[in-house]
């Protein structure tokens, strides 16, 4: 059993023995109450010894004479209890995680480098709610990034409100995703204490688009979908820069695990990455809504996307299109090969059979000319590179083209709350499998677009990497001969289990590292 504890640690554990008298009915037998102080930290993967546990009898410890301290003993529990301090406790999607730290502060590395927003403004914002007879609107901005998440203060009655509010952040890995969300204040004046802070839009900038030293200053798009289609709520107006303390240190982490190494060591289940989540996500909006002033649990939910697993038809089109894009880059190179063999174009046919012959004569020359060639189209998309970090895209969410009746299966509840008995069992299941489906499709599209677009620069830094391996690849393997470099990846590959290691390989982390369409998904 694994279960989120939140620093200082002040709760108890509570475990109970309990009897089941019958399928309805069971009666607590016996207690334990154990301080989270008093359980011992670890922070690798050593193990952990196992103790005995005295059960207090139901209702002894209310008990108030310790000379009847005997009578409270019930029995006793075997138990191994630890605080796991090399995880990573997420509240957030692994696509758009902001911070893979452990828990444990002594596993913390030094920061890489610092990211500094200005929230300067927002231009066009749609008016939310009517007050005195007039339409206004209460705006304020959010931004989480880490385990730092930041406010603005409330402009009231302005559809153009300017905060002009600067904030900065310790960055410890360059491929994290900082979410920032405009929102409708919706608790001032005479408001209803349960109404809900309305959602104007949201943003996510992932810092590996970002150019090192470079300040951005752009206007970013409010993209909210509702049940009568998708709509653009205003502009949000920011400046951004990422400063980097050492370049070396970045290319160094290109080539390191994405999360801590526990996560790989002994990894968690689907499932049980699924409750931690929802664990962090109630414990980050009880303590935000602590905070003064107070953060609304929607606010968190809808910057954390707490419903990104929920099923939608919206969503699995999108997902769908994105890997019929990825395949017709395939299809395209079918299409040119039969072109070639039906002599469509003579000269380029003579090219091919001339390079055919060459390669077939000469075999050395497939793997330094395919990296050679790599090499050249990444420098020839230098020119296409993006000069500015992408935003929502309507087109790629496929939200301008959804139906009225896939919006409102989209923002039904969950469970359904259709009336027919039978019908809600059947949909909710549809549903959750359906979910479960559209994530599988759509991490498969994201393999595909971080596989097209290492060439792309939009990741400055990763296609650099990529580029000057290609051309030192290319190099390396023109001197070499292709027998060596054959018996090498051979035994390579078939090295004894003794010499591999549990954690992912180089070009692993750096392929899980690249950038996707799916941070502009809506």
């Amino acid at each position: 059993m694994v279960f989120v504890a939140a620093e200082p640690f002040e709760e108890m554990l509570v475990i109970t023995m309990e009897d089941r008298l019958s399928p309805s009915k069971e009666e607590i037998l016996s207690r334990l109450v154990v301080p989270l102080t008093t359980v011992e930290k670890r922070l690798d993967h050593r193990p952990i010894h196992s103790r005995w546990f005295n059960l207090e009898r139901y209702g002894g410890f209310l008990e108030p004479d310790p000379r009847r301290r005997e009578l409270r003993f019930a029995s006793r529990v075997h138990l191994t209890l630890c605080l796991e301090g090399a995880y990573h406790v997420m509240d957030e999607s692994t696509m758009y995680i902001s911070d893979t730290r452990p828990t444990a502060r002594q596993l913390w590395k030094h920061p890489i480098g610092v990211l500094e927003v200005g929230i300067l403004g927002a231009t066009g914002l749609a008016p939310m709610k009517t007050r005195d007879g007039r339409s206004t609107t209460d705006a304020y901005c959010v931004a989480k990034y880490s385990q730092k998440w930041v406010r603005t203060r409330t402009i009231l009655d302005s559809s153009g409100p300017r905060w002009n509010e600067q904030y900065t952040w310790e960055v410890f890995d360059p491929c994290t995703v900082i979410t920032l969300g405009v929102f409708d204040n919706c608790h001032l004046g005479n408001g209803d204490g349960n109404a809900k802070d309305s959602r104007i839009g949201k943003i996510r900038i992932r810092l590996s688009t970002l150019e090192t030293d470079r300040i951005y200053s752009h206007s970013y798009p409010l993209i909210v979908l509702k049940p009568s289609g998708v709509k653009k709520m205003g502009e949000l107006q920011l400046a951004v820069r990422f400063t980097c303390l050492s370049i070396m240190n970045i290319l160094y982490l290109y080539g390191q695990p994405l999360l801590p190494k526990m996560h790989y060591l002994q990894p968690f289940s689907v499932s049980q990455l699924d409750n931690l989540r929802y664990q962090a996500t109630t414990i980050v909006a009880a303590r935000l809504g602590r905070a003064e002033p107070p953060l609304q649990r929607e606010v968190v939910e809808y910057l954390l996307d707490v419903d990104s697993h929920m099923w939608s038809m919206r969503r699995s089109k999108a997902n769908f299109f994105r890997v019929m894009s990825l395949m017709s880059g395939a299809v395209a190179i079918l299409r040119w090969l039969d072109e070639v063999g039906r002599w469509r174009n003579p000269v380029t046919t003579l090219l091919v059979h001339v390079l055919f012959v060459i390669l077939l004569w000469y075999p050395e020359l497939i793997l330094p000319t395919v990296f050679l060639y790599m090499f050249l189209i990444g420098l020839w998309n230098y020119r296409l590179r993006s000069r500015r970090p992408p935003h929502m895209d309507t087109k790629l969410s496929w939200a301008e083209a959804a139906h009225a009746d896939e919006l409102d299966e989209e923002f039904d509840t969950f469970p359904t709350s259709k009336t027919q008995e039978v019908l809600r069992m059947r949909y909710d299941r549809l549903r959750s499998v359906a979910g479960r489906m559209q994530t599988v499709v759509g991490d498969l599209a994201t393999q595909g677009e971080r596989l097209q677009g290492v060439l792309s620069w939009r990741d400055p830094r990763a296609t650099a990497l990529f580029v000057a391996f290609c051309l030192v690849a290319a190099v390396v393997l023109y001197v070499t001969p292709a027998r060596m470099v054959g018996l090498v990846v051979g035994l390579y590959v078939l090295r004894h289990p003794r010499f591999r290691s549990k954690l992912p390989s180089v070009p692993s982390n750096f392929f899980k590292r690249l950038p996707s369409k799916i941070d502009s998904l809506l």
